[in-house]
């Protein structure tokens, strides 16, 4: 029988190599910024290792043109810009044409490709996969592209339909040799992913998972981009369990709960990397990162959590 101080040697080294997992994951993280945020590229440079990918969201209030600029500017400043591209919201061809040109001629190699939540689209790309049939992507030297995964669902799309983009894109991936990987949208289910990723599998999907995971935020503003993303079971579970103060076992209300159970799950995965939403907080998200980076957080495995330092 093992002493009660092996039992604890045990532990401490079981801990510590979950530490170390954790550290290894998060140096590989990406971040988003929108443009209204370009004035923070110096702070955030202090805090992220030059070519984090840093991902310039395309808001309702900005355009391609203020999306395109904000990018150049994070290239500039020493990270992978990776603007988004929003199918509803480009007008005309040549105008998704001239922005990727311009991305491209300010070392910009990588986009995120989404459909859009827009209910009516502004020109002719009514989804992605217009975008790609197009040939406009693979005439404009970009090399990777990020697109969207939806582990707890998509109100708007049914599942069948979700499923058959993602081979169409792979297909596309297969087919031009542009890397795809694929961004989820951020849950609050904490055993979505993994749940998620075996349908993967058994749809033949192989393309890598960058989990997207909301960055330090307050329950009431994570609610209220839940509610605006549509993520579906978990936002309502959330709410009735709010009320009796509680929690259940698989919900996750931040970001290290998410880490934690991706972190004690198998490793032989297809999820390379975080892609933490920032919901206006880029700083705080970029903080938070840096420190977690730099291993100064503490592990409590029995509530499934880690506490970052102040």
């Amino acid at each position: 029988m093992a002493s009660v101080g092996q039992s604890v040697r045990a532990s401490i080294g079981s801990d510590e190599s979950l530490k170390r997992r954790i550290v290894r994951f998060v140096s590989g993280a990406s971040t988003e910024i929108t443009p209204a945020d370009c004035q923070l590229l110096p702070q955030l440079a202090d805090l992220l290792p030059s070519q984090t990918a840093i991902y310039v969201a395309h808001v309702p209030t900005a355009t391609l043109n203020h999306v395109v600029k904000t990018a150049l500017a994070v290239q500039r400043a020493g990270f992978m810009a990776t603007p988004h591209i929003v199918a509803r919201r480009i007008t005309y061809p040549h105008t998704l044409r001239e922005g990727l040109m311009e991305l491209r001629a300010g070392g910009v190699e990588q986009i995120l490709l989404v459909a859009g939540d827009t209910v009516r689209a502004a020109g002719e790309f009514e989804n992605t996969l217009d975008i790609l049939k197009s040939g406009i992507l693979e005439q404009s030297g970009i090399k990777r592209i990020g697109v969207a995964g939806h582990p707890e669902g998509q109100k708007a799309v049914g599942p069948s339909l979700l499923w058959d983009a993602l081979k169409a894109k792979q297909a596309f991936s297969e087919r031009t040799g542009i890397a795809l990987h694929i961004v989820t949208q951020f849950g609050l289910h904490a055993n979505a992913v993994p749940e998620w990723e075996h349908l993967l599998i058994q749809h033949g999907i192989r393309l890598p998972i960058h989990v997207g995971i909301a960055g330090p935020t307050s329950l009431s503003k994570l609610i209220r981009f839940a509610m605006l993303c549509g993520i579906g079971a978990s936002l309502r579970t959330v709410i009735r369990n709010l009320s009796a103060g509680g929690g259940i076992a698989d919900l996750a209300t931040s970001p290290d709960q998410h880490v934690m159970r991706l972190m004690q799950s198998s490793e032989a995965t297809q999820v390379v990397a975080p892609h933490f939403f920032a919901f206006g907080g880029s700083l705080e998200t970029a903080t938070w990162i840096n420190r977690v980076r730099s291993g100064k957080f503490e592990i409590d495995t029995t509530s499934g959590k880690f506490k970052v330092e102040d």
